[in-house]
């Protein structure tokens, strides 16, 4: 029997406050006493959210190549980073089915135990890099597997999701009938409400996360580089299981402004801030995705620094109070913070976006992007979880600053998943 994934089923009793929940928390598996994550138990909520997409599009399955999709429907990964760009490692999912998962040269052994999945075959790699001249070849053998596959599979049903392929494996399938339909679209919406289970394990990754967050503001100092200060988050978070960052956004004194600069062997400087956004995988491939910027001592921030920290401080807290189930994407934007014109050019690109096992839907935008045609519009559900952007610096201005918090939307408002403190130092007087 399928499980129940609906989005109104409310959170256990002990999970309905993941703030608390983390604070408590000792570690997974390691008390018969209390509630633990049960991973066969979200395996399953995540297989039947995709499923009931599926269905929902009148799909005969998907065929999932993105390593977070694989992952979400299986539960299985491997070498993730690498076959991001490496296409080697895929998974057949029919709407009603067994599951085949395609792995790479001698490793199947790694998917043993996974109740998800049926079979394990040899990944057929048709990328230039495996197959040189002999990769149209190599991927007719593979177009071949995924055909009888559906045939035995699909239920005579054509309609079948990709979330990613090369032209030549779409041309193949094309040309053998098979209507191929857009799965990011199907995954995207299937991740977009967490399970219990899953908002444990964010909550574990968000401790890891603020864990190395914690190192880096007290290893902190003049002298250092930028370089020299991320590789503390990276360090912490493969210490307590973490994956990997997906960005190196940490920079220094000018370089915060604007945003997006990479971390870099510059020197940093007393007086100046230095913001990051963590961007991070960690335990059970969870994303902690919190961004926070800190004043280099000794000395005192600069009236110009603190007004900048303020004004971001108060956009994160004015737009989690907007934070509920039922408001529209457009709407949130509509009511959200108004940036000051100096500040307006170089906004952040999104006001909320979504996470899950990594940034995702949904998204809303700033009222000037709407305009120009961009973003969609949509409602906050409870079981989303988000993550609140501010970024501020003014156009030709010195520094910014760059702050974000990580939620969970509830059937009430919301619970806050990131618990590091921000920076009382650079708080204007009226916060505090």
């Amino acid at each position: 029997m399928a499980p129940d994934t609906s989005s109104s089923k409310p959170l256990p009793r002990s999970l309905e406050a993941p703030q608390s929940a983390g604070r408590k928390a000792v570690g997974f598996g390691m008390l018969d006493c209390v509630e633990q994550p049960d991973m066969r138990r979200l395996r399953a909520y995540r297989l039947a959210r995709v499923r009931a997409q599926l269905k929902q599009r009148d799909y005969a399955g998907i065929l999932l190549y993105d390593p977070i999709n694989v992952r979400y429907a299986t539960g299985s990964r491997n070498m993730a980073v690498w076959v991001l760009h490496n296409a080697t490692r895929y998974a057949f999912v029919p709407t009603e089915g067994p599951i085949t998962l395609f792995d790479f040269h001698n490793c199947e052994h790694l998917s043993h135990g996974l109740e998800t999945i049926a079979e394990v075959r040899p990944a057929i790699a048709w990328y230039y890099f495996s197959t040189g001249s002999r990769t149209e070849e190599r991927a007719k053998v593979w177009a071949a597997e995924i055909l009888d596959l559906m045939a035995k599979h699909g239920g005579g049903n054509k309609r079948f999701a990709v979330d990613k392929l090369e032209p030549l494996g779409t041309h193949l399938l094309e040309h053998a009938g098979i209507e191929i339909r857009d799965g990011q679209e199907v995954m995207e919406l299937a991740r977009g409400i967490k399970s219990a289970d899953e908002v444990a394990c964010m909550a574990h990754a968000v401790s890891a996360c603020e864990a190395g967050m914690a190192k880096m503001r007290e290893v902190l100092k003049p002298g250092m580089t930028e370089n020299e200060l991320w590789s503390h988050l990276h360090q912490v978070n493969i210490a307590l299981g973490g994956e990997w960052i997906e960005t190196r956004l940490l920079s220094s004194g000018g370089r915060t402004n604007p945003w997006f600069q990479e971390s870099s062997d510059r020197i940093i400087r007393a007086g100046e801030l230095v913001s990051f956004d963590t961007d991070l995988i960690g335990p059970f491939g969870y994303c902690a995705d919190l961004s926070r910027t800190f004043f280099c001592g000794p000395g005192r921030p600069s009236a110009k620094q603190k007004h900048l920290y303020g004004l971001a401080y108060e956009q994160i807290h004015n737009n989690l109070d907007l934070v509920k189930p039922g408001v529209g994407f457009r709407e949130f934007s509509e009511k959200s913070f108004k940036l000051p014109t100096a500040c307006a050019a170089n906004r952040y690109s999104v006001i909320f976006h979504g996470v899950g096992l990594c940034d995702e839907y949904p998204a809303s935008l700033y009222g000037e992007d709407y305009a120009k045609g961009a973003g969609y519009d949509g409602e906050l559900e409870p079981g989303m979880t988000i993550c609140i952007e501010s970024y501020m610096g003014e156009v030709g201005g010195d520094e910014g600053v760059k702050l974000e918090q990580q939620l969970l939307v509830t059937d009430k408002g919301y619970e806050l998943l990131s618990t590091f403190p921000f920076e009382t130092e650079l708080l204007p007087s009226r916060w505090l």
